[in-house]
């Protein structure tokens, strides 16, 4: 059974000075009661002994890239590692992105080029058909590359190729039924793993992490154009 009449011991921390059981007769008899876990905090301002503990451990979350980024301020002192922090973190997200986008599309026995041209092509709508220039503008190939997926495209019964009614000379891709209903179905996929990716941040952390990589890629997308 606990003694309630002892004289009961406050944790301070050692910064203040003395050692963790001095000046207890000089607090209020509810504060010598509180024990403060060495943080300088009446117990009665936390719910458990381990409270403080979780909130320390969420502000300090580390990651890979704050290990390497340590390491290269060690190694390189003199030198400006702190673009890291940012691009590196966007690098190693893409490539678990580029995992789930495998996985999403393998189930519509589709490749990621082809998930690529045929989202360009369902995105422009009935009767979902685009020139090749269009298509090398939104899938930022070369000419060579989009000729030889089209083809390949057309192989599978994917696409199809129709001459521009505006200019014999032209042609147009259109997709077929069945990579429409392919497409689809690798993008319903792909929303439920891209969700999965950044289920722990919240609405609102979301558009401001979109707002925030907007910015950054513009000036890259008005290059591109």
């Amino acid at each position: 059974n606990l003694d309630l009449t002892a004289p009961k011991a406050v944790v301070l921390p050692l910064h203040q000075g003395g050692s963790r059981e001095t000046r207890a007769s000089s607090l209020p008899e509810r504060e010598q009661a509180s024990v403060t876990y060495g943080l300088g905090m009446p117990a009665s301002t936390c719910d458990s002994a381990q409270a403080p503990a979780r909130d320390n451990e969420q502000m300090t979350a580390r990651d890979e890239v704050d290990r390497i980024v340590e390491a290269w301020h060690r190694e390189r002192p003199e030198l400006d590692v702190e673009p890291l922090q940012v691009l590196s973190r966007v690098s190693r997200l893409a490539r678990h992105l580029d995992l789930a986008r495998k996985q999403a599309f393998a189930a519509s026995d589709l490749e990621s080029w082809e998930f690529d041209v045929l989202s360009a092509l369902r995105r422009a709508g009935k009767p979902y058909e685009l020139s090749p220039k269009a298509l090398l503008q939104q899938t930022l190939v070369s000419s060579g590359t989009m000729t030889n997926r089209i083809d390949r495209l057309t192989t599978r019964e994917l696409v199809e190729r129709r001459t521009d009614p505006n200019d014999g000379r032209s042609i147009r891709v259109r997709m077929t039924d069945e990579g429409r209903v392919r497409v689809d179905r690798a993008m319903d996929a792909l929303m439920v793993s891209e969700e999965a990716l950044l289920q722990r941040l919240s609405r609102a952390d979301h558009e401001k992490l979109a707002g925030l990589l907007r910015t950054l890629s513009t000036d890259f997308d008005d290059e591109a154009g």
